[in-house]
């Protein structure tokens, strides 16, 4: 694959560019990980209290998952790209035999099977599902990019192997997953030059077989009713929707004050899981969830740009990966604050770094340890190009 751009000048005698890694990408990581740990240990007490009688049991068991998260980060961050791209469709292979297990092993939570337990821990490999699926598929378009861009057999193959995956999750049912990969999948193709032609076909087609789905499934029918209009039942259908609405609405500009949000005790279910933006935005005000906002959109666009980079110096693999690192984080976002604020129906999504979770919060780690390694590379690339230059 070969892109004809101009490149910008990185051979800066800046201290920042001659830096071997990306500080104020590992800043903001850091940053939105001390974020999360706050608000899980603010929004958790009264739930830790109901089911153990200790008030910081979640904010403990989020902090040992950093701590875990910390130490996986420096070990991914030393694997090279070359081993990634290698192993694409073994990793793509460990996760569906995963999702094949959850089904029959499975631990069922509010009636889904998304968990495995093993011993202390469980996994939900449908987090890492969705890293290994954006792995494969940098492959892929690595090496049927002409095939992508020349005709439908090359677009169609990676959907192929995202409806296995969707089926599986499906079975779950986990939607909310489905939909991230789906959106994540289409965002690459199309930065790969796939047909516009091609992507209106699909969004129609994907567009029916979710009104399908809904119109199938009674909750999820539930969902998008109570989310049109959560008041006309809200101590049912509605009840999640209206305590998180509740929540937004006392926070007003600059919130109650850490700790002080009403809403969490007991009235909010999954307050600092899938809702922790309710409890910020009661207890942070507007202001605090969109500092929280911004550092998500600096991370999703640094993945942009750094992605962009790679594509513009022709390393493909890398810089697809990065942008669909981007494109998840971004949309994982849009999807959690809109299902909150009442936006956009529940989905099930957590708030990418921040909300409390083990699996999602290491596959998410994971992702921005590659990151930190594609820019770390590229990074080495251009030191040794510019001494070469000076040598010469």
């Amino acid at each position: 694959m070969s892109i004809q751009l101009s490149l910008p000048n990185v051979f800066s005698n800046s201290k920042a560019d001659q830096s071997l890694y990306d500080r104020n990408l590992l800043w903001l990581i850091l940053a939105l990980m001390s974020f999360g740990l706050v608000m899980v240990a603010s929004s958790s007490i009264p739930e830790g209290i109901a089911l153990v009688d200790q008030p910081f049991y979640f904010a403990k068991r989020h902090g040992v998952y950093l701590i875990v998260c910390l130490i996986a980060m420096a070990g991914i961050v030393q694997i090279p790209m070359h081993w990634w791209q290698r192993h694409n469709a073994l990793l793509l292979l460990l996760s569906i035999i995963a999702l094949v297990l959850v089904l029959v092993i499975g631990r069922n939570v509010n009636g889904s099977s998304r968990w495995i337990a093993l011993g202390p821990i469980t996994l939900q490999p449908a987090e890492f599902a969705k890293l290994s699926l954006f792995v494969y598929l940098s492959g892929y378009l690595v090496r049927r990019h002409e095939q992508v861009r020349e005709n439908l057999k090359g677009f169609l193959k990676p959907m192929v192997v995202m409806l296995i995956l969707a089926m599986l999750l499906l079975a779950q049912p986990d939607m909310g997953s489905v939909i991230v990969m789906f959106v994540t999948t289409t965002g690459m193709l199309f930065l790969a030059g796939a047909r516009l032609i091609q992507f209106f076909g699909l969004i129609v087609i994907a567009a029916m077989a979710i009104v399908a789905l809904i119109v199938a499934a009674p909750y999820r029918m539930r969902r998008v009713t109570s989310f049109l209009q959560p008041w006309d039942d809200p101590f049912g259908s509605g009840y999640q929707l209206t305590q998180s609405l509740m929540a937004f609405g006392r926070g007003g500009w600059f919130g109650e004050g850490l700790g002080n949000s009403v809403q969490k005790l007991d009235y909010l279910p999954e307050a600092h899981t899938d809702f922790v933006v309710a409890v910020m935005a009661e207890e942070l005000g507007f202001v605090g969830v969109c500092v929280v906002l911004l550092l998500l959109l600096l991370l999703a666009f640094r993945a942009m740009k750094i992605g962009r980079n790679l594509l513009l110096d022709n390393k493909s693999f890398e810089g697809f990966l990065a942008c669909g690192i981007g494109i998840w984080f971004s949309f994982q976002t849009m999807v959690n604050v809109g299902a909150a604020a009442g936006m956009l129906p529940t989905k099930g999504l957590t708030l990418p770094l921040v909300s409390y979770g083990g699996s999602s919060l290491l596959a998410m780690s994971a992702a921005v340890a590659i990151l930190l390694r594609i820019d770390h590379e590229w990074r080495i690339q251009h030191r040794q190009a510019y001494g070469s230059e000076v040598h010469a």
